[in-house]
């Protein structure tokens, strides 16, 4: 007796597969509409799709905006979404890659402010775009606010630095 509920014998996707894979076009379309007009320049799109997520913040009543948002998973269609699929998961703070990469750049920072040169040597040749002269001065403070038990500001800016130093080398920014 063959089993009716198994798919391997056509070949063919059922009808509820394909809804739920165009349902995820539009989810990601949704998530687009939300991108900074630069980070969308970095993306693998289309001219129709560019224009679509342009004209998305026009749409703002209830059914107009499914409406778009149907066209605009429409257009997804034609799209390399695993490119796309990448960049919002580094930018998505849900996501394990952000955190990863989030947790590498605080142990960074706590390298440079517990180590020496070397350290400092070794996060220049990993991000050559670093300032090493402002990059001292911070660690400099960030040591003397440790040693006398002060708020870590300091710790915080080197944070953001080195954040924006890898947003930048990962074309983020």
């Amino acid at each position: 007796m063959v089993d009716s509920y198994d798919d391997s014998l056509d070949g063919e996707k059922s009808k509820s597969q394909v809804k739920r894979e165009l349902h995820a076009l539009v989810d990601l379309g949704e998530r687009l509409t939300t991108l900074k007009p630069d980070l969308l320049n970095k993306l693998p799109l289309t001219d129709a799709l560019r224009r679509a997520l342009a004209d998305a913040p026009k749409h703002v009543a209830h059914i107009a905006r499914k409406r778009h948002l149907q066209f605009i998973g429409k257009l997804m269609r034609d799209q390399d979404t695993d490119a796309i699929l990448q960049l919002l998961d580094q930018l998505d703070a849900s996501t394990r890659q952000y955190n990863e990469r989030f947790h590498n750049l605080e142990r960074w920072r706590d390298r440079l402010i517990g180590g020496g040169d070397d350290v400092l040597e070794k996060f220049v040749n990993e991000y050559p775009d670093a300032d090493r002269q402002q990059l001292r001065s911070l660690i400099r403070q960030a040591q003397h606010e440790v040693a006398h038990n002060k708020a870590p500001a300091s710790s915080r800016k080197i944070f953001k630095y080195i954040r924006e130093l890898d947003e930048t080398q990962r074309g983020l920014r």
